[in-house]
C-alpha cells in the first residue's frame, strides 16, 4: 500500500533542499564578560555604601547632637573625597557598564547590550543626584569650617531631609543597576557556543512513504 503522495498544497518532492537552520546568534566574548563582572562588583559596593548610610550612618547621627552631626559628617565626606580606591569604583561602575553596552551592541548581541544600557542609565542618574544635590551640600557643610565655632546649624536640617532622601534614591537607582547587571551575567553564561551533534540528514517534510 502506497500513501498519498499529494500533499494538500500539491504535490510534493522528496528531493527538494532542506531549508538551512537559522543563524546561530553572535556568541559573548571574553572581555565582555570580564567586563560585566567588573560592573556587578563595582556597582555592588557604591550600592552597599549608600545603603550603609541609609540604615546606619544618618539614623544614628540624627540621634546626636547638631554639632556632633556636622562633625563627624565633615570627616565622612573628607576621608571619601580623598580616598583613591573610592574614586575608582566611583568611575569605574559607569564606565564599565556602559563599555559593556556598547561592546554587546555591536556584536548584535541586543538583548544583553539592552539590559547594560539600562544599568549605565540608573547609574547615571545616581550620579546626576550626586553631583547636583548631594556633593553642593557636602560643600556648603565643609564651609561651616571648626564645628567648635559653628553658631548655626540650620544646614543639618537640610542632611536630615534633603540628603538622606536623595541618598535612599541613590541606593534604589544602584540597586536596580546591580539587579539589571546580574541579568546580563546571566544571559553571558546561558550564551556559551557549543558545537552540535553530527545527526543523520533531515528527511524532507510530508515525503511519500511506503507501506
Amino acid at each position: 500500500m502506497t500513501a498519498n503522495p499529494y500533499h494538500q498544497y500539491g504535490p510534493v518532492n522528496p528531493y527538494a533542499p532542506v531549508p538551512p537552520p537559522p543563524a546561530p546568534a553572535p556568541a559573548p566574548s571574553r572581555s565582555t564578560g570580564i567586563l560585566l563582572v567588573l560592573s556587578t562588583i563595582t556597582m555592588g559596593l557604591m550600592s552597599g555604601l549608600f545603603f550603609t548610610f541609609d540604615v546606619s550612618i544618618m539614623p544614628g547621627l540624627a540621634r546626636t547632637h547638631d554639632r556632633v552631626y556636622v562633625e563627624a559628617m565633615q570627616n565622612f565626606n573628607q576621608l571619601i573625597d580623598n580616598s583613591g580606591l573610592f574614586a575608582l569604583v566611583f568611575i569605574a561602575a559607569f564606565i564599565a557598564t556602559t563599555t559593556a553596552a556598547v561592546i554587546e551592541y555591536r556584536r548584535g548581541r541586543r538583548s544583553p547590550a539592552l539590559w547594560a544600557a539600562i544599568a549605565a542609565s540608573f547609574y547615571l542618574v545616581a550620579l546626576l543626584i550626586t553631583f547636583s544635590v548631594n556633593i553642593p551640600l557636602n560643600n556648603e557643610l565643609a564651609q561651616l569650617g571648626d564645628p567648635a565655632k559653628v553658631s548655626d546649624f540650620a544646614l543639618v536640617d537640610k542632611f536630615k531631609g534633603t540628603w538622606a532622601t536623595t541618598n535612599i534614591m541613590r541606593t534604589l537607582l544602584c540597586t536596580a543597576a546591580l539587579g539589571c547587571l546580574a541579568h546580563c551575567l546571566k544571559l553571558h553564561g546561558r550564551a556559551t557556543p557549543t558545537r552540535p551533534a553530527a545527526g543523520p540528514p533531515a528527511m524532507p517534510p510530508h515525503a511519500p512513504r511506503t507501506f
